[in-house]
């Protein structure tokens, strides 16, 4: 199964980089804004699942909205002159090598965008970086086990992020992280969806308690930068969700500017 998904993944890359353009001719409009996915192969197979379909809808959103994308497996893509042509950046599964930390860096303090998925956010509390740590907002502090569906409820139904979506539904089969401390405890930090505490305790074999964990946020952003976070991406599930597919393909044309 493993040998599998590294091969439609590296398809799925190799399709997206054959829809390059080549320059533009004088007179006509400016080129499509461009998106770039960073995928990593070494990891635990539900996660490849994740960024398989994730490639996938993000292409096709692009094709709704005008824009480009392209995916990369390889994390010296993450580099400052490369970076210059990308108005966003997708972490699907992973987070990057020291190498390019600081590099990340510079583009959001520069004024990059970023979308992070799941795994994308980890980090525990001694991460020696502490940056990432301030950025996404709290460490990582348990997980729901095994992956269930949840309720979650929209904090703001104002933003660009969740317009058109209910004050609650049911987000499918998920592996849902708890942070510590809750991101929402930070005045820089803003709330958009968030698990409904009525449920818990959430899981069977890992459980997200009300006693440990009575706030749980599951997508936000930091106001600090253009940035927005979802904690969704855990199997094949995920995007059998029109409402949290909706979610998703708003925080995109939010962070590309096209809302």
């Amino acid at each position: 199964m493993r040998q599998a998904l590294v091969c439609i993944l590296h398809c799925l890359a190799f399709l997206l980089s054959g829809s390059s353009t080549f320059g533009q001719a004088a007179g006509q409009p400016p080129p499509p804004l461009k998106v770039l996915l960073f995928f990593s192969l070494n990891v635990e197979a539900d996660h490849m699942l994740f960024a398989t379909d994730a490639i996938r809808f993000i292409a096709e959103v692009a094709d709704r909205h005008d824009f480009r994308v392209e995916a990369t497996s390889n994390w010296a893509d993450l580099n400052d002159e490369n970076l210059k042509q990308y108005k966003l950046i997708v972490w699907l599964n992973s987070v990057p090598p020291t190498a390019q930390q600081q590099v990340f860096q510079r583009y959001m303090e520069g004024g990059g965008a970023w979308l992070g998925f799941h795994y994308a956010g980890f980090n525990m509390g001694n991460s020696r970086w502490t940056w990432f740590r301030q950025f996404i907002g709290g460490a990582y502090g348990t997980n729901s086990w095994p992956p269930l569906p949840a309720k979650l409820v929209v904090d703001d139904t104002e933003s660009p992020v969740t317009r058109g979506i209910p004050k609650t539904f049911a987000a499918p089969a998920n592996e849902w992280y708890s942070w510590r401390p809750s991101p929402r405890l930070d005045k820089d930090f803003h709330v958009l969806l968030s698990l409904d505490s009525a449920q818990y305790p959430l899981g069977i074999k890992g459980l997200i308690t009300a006693e440990k964990d009575p706030d749980v946020p599951v997508v936000w952003t930091n106001t600090k930068f253009k940035m927005l976070y979802a904690n969704m991406g855990h199997g094949d599930k995920i995007f059998t969700s029109p409402m949290q597919n909706k979610i998703f393909e708003n925080g995109i044309l939010w962070l590309l500017e096209k809302n």
